[in-house]
This record gives structure tokens, sequence and C-alpha cells, in this order.
């Protein structure tokens, strides 16, 4: 008899809920997805109600656990946990439940049986996935967001372009899958990030993705620090991407590409190369 990974009060009650989920690792290119999951809980007031069992859901060698210190002498040591908070969504009837932690490496057929269970007692309206992805994307173009939904009208009022994406998924398509299935309205919103900056965390995707999700869910969010963090983001690659050549003919390419159509001039060779070389300037001169 397999044990339940899911500990939480199944007496609890919720008001016409939505499920917003994001989490760390392959599904969360520049830390976009799982940070915009983390600012919906900090300006909302989550308050967390339930956790995952992280001894069957992690490999610890692989995802370690923290030690952290406290006021510079006390040492903590923090486990990788997969958690559910809780908040209200100002102005309407109902609440918001926000899933986040590190992508589980173990048992995901449980960990999403027990979730899509858990979403069911609990009454889920609406789910939406978080994501982003790396992609041949400037860093100067507005952040472009793609997805799926499970009704068209969904796919419309998430303001989604049709992603035609095939290949491995995470546990966000799994989740997806298991909650299509149940009946479960989901949209997944996957924000793309320039792979040239790879090594940052991208606070303009994040905005991105805060902005789509209000924008579904006709809550109010108050955008000035992402607003702020994504200029400034944006002003310092600028300035890097400057200072080199080659960089800024391999910006200047993929800006073209976004202006143009004509998809067929892209020479994926040269690009690629180009594009490695870009990584590898940036990298080296990324500042902390």
């Amino acid at each position: 008899m397999n044990m339940k990974l899911l500990h939480w009060d199944p007496q609890m009650r919720f008001r016409r809920p939505v499920l917003i989920a994001a989490f760390e690792g392959w599904n969360d290119a520049g830390d976009a997805a799982s940070a915009a999951v983390a600012y919906f809980a900090r300006v909302w007031g989550a308050v967390a109600f339930a956790t995952f069992d992280p001894e069957e859901l992690f490999d610890y060698t692989a995802t370690r656990p923290q030690v952290l210190l406290e006021r510079g002498r006390t040492r903590r040591l923090e486990w990788p946990a997969i958690q559910l908070s809780r908040a209200e969504l100002v102005g309407q009837a109902r609440d918001v439940i926000l899933l986040t932690g590190p992508e589980p490496q173990l048992h995901w057929r449980q960990f999403v049986s027990e979730l899509e269970e858990f979403a069911r007692t609990a009454g889920i309206e609406l789910a939406v996935m978080l994501g982003a992805l790396l992609a041949d994307v400037a860093h100067t173009r507005p952040v472009k967001v793609t997805g799926s939904a499970t009704t068209p009208e969904l796919a419309r009022s998430a303001g989604l372009e049709p992603s035609n994406y095939e290949g491995p998924t995470g546990i966000l398509g799994v989740i997806a899958d298991a909650f299509e299935r149940s009946g479960i309205p989901t949209a997944s919103l996957w924000a793309s990030v320039p792979h040239y900056v790879s090594q940052s965390p991208s606070p303009k995707a994040t905005l991105a993705l805060v902005e789509r999700t209000s924008q579904l869910l006709h809550a109010s969010v108050d955008l000035v620090e992402l607003q702020v963090a994504a200029a400034a983001y944006e002003r310092q690659v600028n300035e890097l991407v400057a200072a080199d050549e080659d960089a800024l003919a391999y910006v200047s390419r993929l800006e073209a590409q976004d202006d143009s159509d004509e998809s067929e001039e892209w020479d994926t060779t040269s690009a690629e190369h180009l594009a490695a070389e870009v990584e590898r300037y940036l990298r080296e001169h990324r500042r902390d």
C-alpha cells in the first residue's frame, strides 16, 4: 500500500478556488515561473497549508538540502519542499491556491494522482500552469507567451499563442494532461527567455507571466516592482551586448527575425555557432 504524499486537512473549505502552479528546474528558465508564483504569494499574503512528503519525491544527491545561516551564526537545514499555499483574491469571492517547489524526481504518477484528488476535493474551478523555456528570442522584444488550454474560449481569455511543441515534457505537462482528463479547466502559460542570458533570472519573463495570469483571473496586482526590475534587467543586458560585436550582431539578427516572417532566410548553422559565442561572452561578463 502506497504511503500518502500529500498532507493536508480534507475538512478545509475553499471559495471557488483557482490553482496556480510552477516548479523550479526544467520547467523554469530564468527562474521566471517560480518567481511569478513567489510574487503572487507575497503580494497576496498567501499562507502555506499543505505539503508533499519530500522523502518520496526527491533524490537528495541531485536536489540537495541547503544549509542556511540565520543572523550570520545559527545554521539551519532546509529540505526541498513542494507546498500548497492559500490566499484570497482581493475583490473576488474566491481563493487562489499556489503550488510551488522543485520539480519532483520520483513517483510522478502518484504525485499527480494525489494532486488531482486534492483538486477535485477542494473544488478547483481553474488550474493555471506557469512555465518558462529558453528560445531564440531577443531580450529587447516583448516576451512571447505561448501555451495551451482545454478549451478555445480559455485560450482566448489567456491571450495564448498556440504552441506546436513536440518532445519531452516536465511535471507541468503531466499535471495538465491529468487535469484535462478529469475535466478540470486548465491553461498552460509558457514565457520565452533568451537562451543567451540563460544563466540569469529574467524578471521580464516573470512580469509577462504575472500580467497574463492576473488578466486571465481578472485580478488586480501591483506590477511596479516587477516593471522596475524588468527595465533594469533589459538595461544591464543591453550594456553587456553593446560591449561585444558578436553579441550585438546576434541580437540584431534575432530582432530582424522577429520583425520578419521570412524565417527561411535564417541560417541555423551559423546562428547556433554565434549563439554559443554570445552565451560564452555573457557568462564570463555576467554581473551578480
